[in-house]
C-alpha cells in the first residue's frame, strides 16, 4: 500500500490534526497539477469551486466540477489531477465522525454547505470557531444527494488498457472491433467483459468518459468548440446533442446550473 501524503504546502500532517473536520485551499498555478497516488487515515471531500478536479481511485475515475464534491473514503488509494487555474479545498474528515459512505461517490455541495467549507478552511484548526463551523458541516454534508459522475474502471488488464489508452487520448474513435483487435479478444467477447466489468455497453462506457472529459475542460473554461474536437465530434452539434441526451441539457445551461443551484443539476 502506499504511504500517506504529507502536503508540502502544509507545515503540518492533516491525520494528526484533532479535529472532527478541518479544510485546506490550494489555488492551482496557469498549469495542471497532479498529486500522485496516496491515502489519508481521514476521509476526504474534494470540492472545486473553479475549475476542475479528476480523482483517481482503484474502481475508477470521479470527475469534480465546480461546486460539486467528490468524496473519498479513509485509507483509500487516490491521486487527484486538477486543471489549470483551479480552485480546490479538501476537508478532511475523521472516521466516524459523520454517516457518510464507505464507497468513493460524487456530493452535490449546497450554498450553505460551500460557504461552511470556504469559512473552515480560513481558520486554524486550534481555533474555537474551526471546531464550532467542522460540526454544523458535519451535520449538512450527510443531507447531500449522491450523483453518479464518474467513469467504472475494472482491475481486468485489457480493459484497464483500453481505458487509460482512451484517457489518454479521448478523441480515439476506434471501433469495438478494433479496440478487441488490439486486445486479442473476439468482438462479442470484448462487448460481454465491458458490460460484466462495468454494467455498461462499450459505446455507452467511452461516452461516460467523454462526459467526465468535457466537464472538466468546460469547467477550467474551454469552448464547447474546442472541447467537441478535442473528444473527435465531426460537429458541435453532435457534441452537444450527446451531451443534453446525457445530462438533460446543453453545456452551457448544465455548468450555469450547477453554479446556481449547488450541484442540483446533476442527471444519474
Amino acid at each position: 500500500m502506499r504511504q500517506p501524503l504529507r502536503w508540502p504546502w502544509l507545515d503540518f500532517d492533516v491525520d494528526d490534526v484533532v479535529a472532527p473536520a478541518i479544510a485546506v485551499r490550494v489555488d492551482v498555478t496557469e498549469t495542471k497539477a497532479e498529486v500522485p497516488s496516496h491515502w489519508h487515515r481521514k476521509g476526504q471531500l474534494v470540492f472545486a469551486l473553479g475549475g476542475g478536479v479528476t480523482c483517481r481511485v482503484p474502481g475508477g475515475l470521479w470527475m469534480v466540477p465546480p461546486h460539486c464534491g467528490v468524496w473519498v473514503p479513509s485509507r483509500m488509494e487516490h491521486s487527484n489531477i486538477a486543471t489549470a487555474n483551479a480552485r480546490i479545498f479538501f476537508v478532511y474528515i475523521e472516521p466516524g465522525a459523520a454517516e457518510l459512505p464507505d464507497r468513493c461517490c460524487t456530493l452535490s455541495i449546497s450554498p450553505l454547505l460551500r460557504e461552511l467549507i470556504i469559512e473552515l478552511s480560513d481558520c486554524a484548526p486550534e481555533d474555537r470557531r474551526c471546531g464550532f463551523l467542522g460540526k454544523v458541516l458535519l451535520a449538512e454534508l450527510p443531507l447531500m444527494p449522491v450523483q453518479q459522475l464518474h467513469l467504472p474502471i475494472s482491475a481486468e488488464p485489457r480493459l484497464r488498457r483500453i481505458a487509460e489508452a482512451l484517457a489518454d487520448d479521448p478523441a480515439d474513435r476506434s471501433t469495438l472491433a478494433e479496440w478487441a483487435k488490439r486486445v486479442a479478444l473476439s468482438e462479442s467477447s470484448l462487448a460481454r467483459l465491458v458490460m460484466k466489468e462495468t454494467g455498461l455497453t462499450f459505446g455507452r462506457w467511452r461516452q461516460q468518459l467523454h462526459l467526465i472529459v468535457a466537464l472538466r475542460e468546460l469547467a477550467s473554461g474551454a469552448s464547447v468548440q474546442r472541447v467537441s474536437g478535442d473528444l473527435g465530434y465531426e460537429s458541435v452539434t453532435a457534441f452537444i446533442t450527446m451531451f443534453k441526451k446525457a445530462l438533460g441539457k446543453p453545456p452551457a445551461r448544465y455548468l450555469s446550473d450547477i453554479a446556481q443551484n449547488g450541484g442540483s443539476a446533476f442527471v444519474a
